[in-house]
């Protein structure tokens, strides 16, 4: 199975992730993760990625093509993967696609996490003060959502076109919005 979590910051992909792709016994890649680990090494990438990060903004897609390109021809990623965080633009989903053209494989579906504005918020800065994240603090909290507002939102249509959108609310206990998610992939 090949998915993808697209989602407003807070909304609990990584959560959500690391159990369906459990079930499914397919690789988590959440591109968050691949991130903050290149930039803990201070990696010229990370390096790069934590300038954008730091201001709340996206890390630019060809950056983040490269990196994705590298991380599905892994051999662990032949049985299938669920993409956290990438694609994020429509400029990134072409790519995807491209990609996965190439490698001749497909996407099974692409599963759009949805909540209230105020719960996002509550829950990142609930996270922030244990975390350690600097991108969670008001100020960027507020810019990253105007961001996923103008540049990832777009997707959502691009992947409804494809017939390939599954919406789930992402409010609720863990274990609720994991039967939700999974309810729309049988």
């Amino acid at each position: 199975m090949r998915l993808i979590f697209i989602g407003p910051p807070g909304v609990g992909k990584g959560t959500q992730a690391e159990r369906v792709s459990k079930h499914f016994g397919i690789v988590h890649l959440s591109t968050g993760d691949i991130l903050r680990a290149e930039i803990k090494t201070q990696s010229p990438i990370g390096r790069q990625a934590k300038t954008y990060i730091d201001q709340g903004h996206l890390v630019p897609d060809d950056i983040l093509l490269t990196i994705m390109e590298h991380y599905l021809q892994r051999p662990e990623c032949a049985q299938g993967y669920l993409l956290d965080g990438f694609p994020r633009t429509i400029p990134q989903a072409e790519g995807l696609d491209r990609l996965l053209r190439q490698t001749e494989q497909s996407l099974d579906a692409v599963i759009n996490l949805t909540a209230e504005d105020e719960e996002l918020i509550q829950r990142l800065l609930r996270r922030g003060k244990t975390s350690g994240r600097t991108d969670d603090n008001p100020t960027v909290i507020t810019k990253r959502l105007e961001v996923y507002r103008k540049l990832t939102q777009p997707i959502l249509g691009y992947y409804e076109k494809q017939g390939l959108l599954k919406t789930v609310y992402g409010a609720g206990s863990i274990p609720e919005i994991t039967n939700r998610i999974l309810k729309v992939l049988m």
